[in-house]
């Protein structure tokens, strides 16, 4: 089997510019290696087409730019491949996957949704992926998959969706991974997006694992920044090696380019009433006989002061290894209910029992975006700023003033926690008070 031959950068011919020649004697025909320059009885150029390999010294020799370098149609197509990817030489096989690779267009978006109601975290990539779009130039469109959802899709051109492509089926109504998989494939496969976002949650990391595995190309999982490169190619950006440094994964080689991002890593955009799009209706050939599983019941968890929603929190006070006991967990508890917000914690304080997992703020546990951040006792591994960094505004308490925490802290307080905590609770107790005194007086009068 002989190997494909690769494909070299075209050379073009040398041709006289006409009207330019000013007869310098003979310069281009002087340098000329192979003798393809013969001069005219007016001491003008004539170039041998048959002879010229391309070499350009008759070009650079010519003092009035009479000379220039002429390329085919099709030699003007390779030159463009070659400055699109670097300049590296191809092979028949390399030149198809480039052909390949061009036939996709487009920023997708997977809207999760469950009995109708969109998951935030689609609409916090809705955002970043008009940013994307833009920047490609291509249009944002939003795929909705379930029964009975169409008004989705104008949320989703409120939020910035060029488009919208619509299956809607009863076999949908709730998630299974075999029908979204099949409904995203036979989607993906019909028209060819280049880029497919979703979200790093329970639905988003099963559907978007077996997405990429059929379809044969990469996924990069809990990304926290996206970006283009000048090649257009995604730029994925998540921790690595156990959160120690942040990598910049590509996939310049496959089609589309898919990543996950977790809740609360984006910020949310703007809604903007009124904005319209494009519907597109599809349909996939699923039938509820050939789906192995059935879903019985949906049994919806319950809350309570144990169960709480740390990543959809405004105000979280997260205690870290500095707080040294389970009970000293009730003065964060205080400050939390006078702030009106819920307790949080880091790594170590989960793995040593005092808070419970759902609890756990960090590249291992939910990502965070709320007003006030305020960390109590955590020196601040990189594995925990991950998870906060994007707060409005980061309170940091700790002992140690070389700290990380503080790097990152809009304000920060180097003392005791077990004196800083209850003074705070005490003066936000006090604030409370003398509003409520003067809403009072005011009332009264």
């Amino acid at each position: 089997m002989t190997e494909p031959q690769k494909l070299k950068r075209p050379r073009g011919k040398a041709r006289v510019i006409s009207g330019k020649c000013i007869a310098c004697g003979a310069r281009c025909q002087s340098v000329c290696p192979v003798n393809g320059v013969e001069m005219s009885e007016q001491g003008e150029p004539i170039i041998a087409a048959d002879k010229c390999i391309g070499c350009v010294k008759c070009v650079k020799a010519c003092p009035a730019g009479a000379l220039e370098m002429f390329y085919t149609p099709e030699e003007l197509a390779i030159i463009a491949s070659f400055e699109k990817h670097g300049g590296e030489e191809a092979d028949d096989e390399e030149l198809e996957r480039r052909r390949r690779i061009s036939a996709y267009k487009g920023v997708w978006v997977f809207i999760e949704q469950n009995d109708g109601e969109a998951a935030k975290v689609s609409w916090e990539l809705t955002g970043v992926g008009r940013e994307l779009a833009d920047k490609l130039g291509v249009p944002l469109s939003a795929v909705i998959i379930g029964s009975g959802i169409q008004p989705l899709a104008d949320l989703a051109f409120s939020y910035g969706a060029d488009q919208a492509y619509l299956i809607n089926d009863p076999v949908f109504r709730q998630y299974r991974t075999e029908p979204f998989l099949e409904a995203m494939c036979y989607l993906i496969g019909k028209h060819k997006p280049e880029v497919v976002l979703m979200g790093a949650t329970g639905m988003g990391r099963d559907l978007a694992g077996a997405v990429a595995t059929r379809v044969k190309t990469g996924l990069t999982a809990d990304c926290t920044g996206l970006g283009i490169d000048e090649k257009g190619n995604l730029m994925q950006t998540r921790p690595a090696f156990g959160g120690n440094i942040m990598a910049t994964i590509m996939c310049d080689r496959f089609r589309p380019q898919m990543a996950t991002v977790r809740p609360h890593v984006m910020p949310m955009p703007a809604q903007r009433a009124g904005a319209t799009g494009i519907l597109i209706k599809e349909s996939c050939p699923v039938s509820e006989a050939s789906i192995f599983t059935r879903v019985l019941e949906v049994i919806t968890e319950k809350g309570g002061k144990e169960k709480v929603d740390v990543a959809g929190a405004e105000f979280i006070v997260s205690g870290g290894r500095g707080l040294m006991a389970k009970e000293n967990f009730a003065m964060l508890e205080e400050l939390a209910d006078e702030l009106g917000g819920v307790v949080g914690g880091s790594r170590s304080a989960v793995d040593a029992g005092w808070l419970p997992q759902d609890r756990q703020v960090g590249q291992t546990g939910k990502t965070v975006r709320p007003k006030i951040y305020i960390a109590c006792g955590i020196s601040g591994a990189i594995q925990h700023l991950v998870g906060m960094q994007d707060s409005d505004v980061i309170i940091a308490i700790n002992r140690d003033a070389e700290a990380p925490i503080f790097e990152v802290a809009t304000f920060g307080i180097v003392g005791d926690l077990f004196e800083v905590i209850p003074a705070l609770t005490a003066g936000i107790r006090n604030v409370k008070g003398n509003a409520g005194e003067a809403c009072a007086l005011v009332s009264k009068q």
